[in-house]
């Protein structure tokens, strides 16, 4: 038992241990305490009360060292070493220092090598900015009158310096509307008890008519992401397209009379454009499709419907004909191998029977010469199908093949898609005046307040499917009631062929010339006459008649002043 006392009387307890600790460091700050004060009573050391309170701060912010922390003086005098190395480098070259920010607060100094043509473009950039509205200017075309735009839009903006029409209305005010567009009615010049505000006009432009409407569904754009995943079942698909029929035969038939300007048919592959005679100067009805296929175009020869492709490049060969240019091509190429001198020129009736008669009189083999023929038919095809899907590839089919084309799609298994987006939905019908089964659809317009470069405007905003008489028709109210308005527009890209041709068409030496700049044609006048009771008003009807210059354009931004006319590009 002795020795066991012996044994724990050597070990140490924790808390001695801790008091003994303890005591170690109050020895310690004494005798620092008697040192320091031994110190301050030397003449050579004079210490003030701010460097007290400096020395008393930094032992403060003083923190204990972390034992298990990795040492970072090696990486400090590296990366200082580093520095003062590139140092004298920078500043003996001649070197562009940029300054980019950083996170702030603290920025990091890029150094890249001096490029004298970026010098020399920042220097210039004011003046090329100045340079560019210049040119914008420039592009810029001004008319007196608003050209019309065929391509389907999908949002407008108008902006003025004066209040523009509400669009919050009023009990009358959209019943006056809803009356007037849906019995075509011109509240400036009939005499009715309906409201004629601004409000009621805009109100009345904001209509159109849709077949068919499905509210779960997106059909136009018919590409749409929110189509993803629907399917309609096969009960479904014959009822759509039973009353899709008998639409689509009401509204050609309303066209025909000429009681309906123009109309759309939008399809999962293309885009037909239906337009009355008088339209464009044009005596008969007829239809721009966009964009066209190789098979599309097969398929209605062999039914014996003729067209015209208006913006096909002249550099491409001929659209599925067999052209004298292309046979000659191709002999050339089997004399060359043959080593024989060219064949005689034959008539252009008989030149494929000739050429081959000719061919195997000079004793060329039948399986070279069917080798010569499938070589020169894949390049025709390759040629053909090289402008599918374009603007290039837009078909105008003009007169009686307009009848015999809507007798086509009334048929065509194509029209209707079995696969993909939509399948089994017919396409969509799209009219500025009511038709067969058609479902009235609105555009709802915003408005706010902007500020631009300091100055405020009232701005009006609208998204949706945007047809071509809305901007004539919203443009002839601002006219007559502000000084002056500006708009941006925002069009579908499948339907811009529709404005390339027609521009196109206008100016091809076939085409009506009016008197001047401003002048009118006898077709135009004519086609307003015979348009007169399609349920547009007269000052639109007159804008989708117009020939002449700048009759029809692409319109991005339009700019009105009064007295100064219009300014567009």
């Amino acid at each position: 038992m002795s020795s066991e006392a012996s044994l724990a009387s050597k070990w140490t307890r924790p808390d001695d241990f801790i008091k003994l600790q303890r005591l170690k460091q109050k020895k310690k700050q004494l005798a620092a305490r008697v040192s320091n004060n031994n110190n301050c009573k030397r003449p050579t050391l004079q210490l003030d009360e701010t460097d007290k309170s400096k020395l008393l701060e930094a032992k403060l912010a003083q923190k204990r060292k972390n034992p298990f922390a990795k040492s970072t003086g090696d990486a400090k005098k590296l990366r200082v070493e580093a520095e003062v190395q590139v140092q004298p480098a920078v500043t003996a070259s001649s070197c562009f220092v940029r300054e980019t920010p950083t996170r702030p607060p603290a920025a990091k100094l890029v150094l890249q090598k001096f490029d004298a043509q970026a010098f020399a473009k920042l220097l210039q950039q004011p003046y090329a900015e100045e340079e560019d509205d210049a040119a914008l200017a420039a592009q810029q075309k001004h008319t007196a009158h608003l050209p019309v735009d065929w391509c389907l839009k999908t949002r407008a903006r108008f902006f003025c310096p004066t209040e523009l029409p509400a669009v919050q209305l009023k009990t009358s005010q959209l019943a006056s509307g809803l009356t007037s567009f849906v019995r075509c009615i011109d509240t400036q010049q009939s005499e009715s008890t309906l409201d004629i505000s601004d409000a009621t006009r805009l109100n009345q432009c904001t209509y159109y008519w849709q077949h068919p409407h499905l509210p779960w569904l997106t059909l136009f754009p018919r590409n749409s992401k929110e189509n993803i995943g629907v399917t309609v079942g096969e009960r479904e698909r014959k009822a759509l397209a039973e009353e899709w029929d008998y639409s689509f035969r009401g509204l050609f038939q309303l066209l025909r009379a000429r009681q309906c300007p123009y109309f759309y048919v939008c399809a999962n592959s293309f885009t037909v454009l239906f337009r009355a005679a008088g339209i464009g100067g044009r005596p008969e009805s007829h239809a721009l499709v966009t964009p066209s296929t190789r098979g599309m175009r097969v398929a209605l020869r062999q039914e014996g419907i003729e067209f015209t492709m208006p913006l096909k490049s002249e550099a491409s060969g001929g659209d599925g004909s067999f052209t004298e240019e292309s046979t000659n091509s191709s002999t050339l190429d089997a004399q060359e191998e043959a080593s024989v001198p060219p064949p005689p020129p034959t008539g252009e009736g008989d030149e494929d029977d000739d050429d081959e008669a000719w061919l195997e009189s000079l004793g060329v083999d039948e399986r070279e010469l069917r080798r010569i023929q499938s070589s020169h038919a894949r390049k025709q095809q390759a040629a053909e199908m090289r402008e599918d899907f374009s603007d290039n590839s837009l078909l105008l089919i003009d007169g009686v093949e307009c009848q015999g084309f809507f007798s086509y799609l009334l048929n065509a298994k194509s029209a209707i898609s079995n696969v993909g987006r939509l399948a089994g939905v017919p396409p969509t019908l799209l009219s500025p005046v009511a038709f067969p089964k058609a479902t009235m659809q609105h555009l709802v317009p915003r408005s706010k307040k902007v500020r631009l470069d300091g100055v405020d405007y009232f701005s009006i905003d609208i998204k949706g499917l945007i047809l071509p008489t809305f901007l004539p028709s919203v443009a002839e109210l601002l006219c007559e009631t502000r000084q002056m308005f500006s708009s941006t527009l925002a069009s579908s890209n499948n339907t811009l062929a529709f404005t390339k041709a027609s521009q196109k068409v206008l100016e091809s030496p076939e085409a009506p010339q009016a008197e001047g700049n401003e002048g009118t044609t006898a077709d135009q006048v004519f086609g307003e006459q015979n348009l007169s009771e399609c349920g547009l008003l007269p000052a639109v009807v007159g804008v989708i008649c117009r020939t002449g210059q700048h009759a029809v354009g692409l319109l991005e931004r339009v700019c009105y002043q009064r007295g100064e006319g219009y300014a567009w590009s």
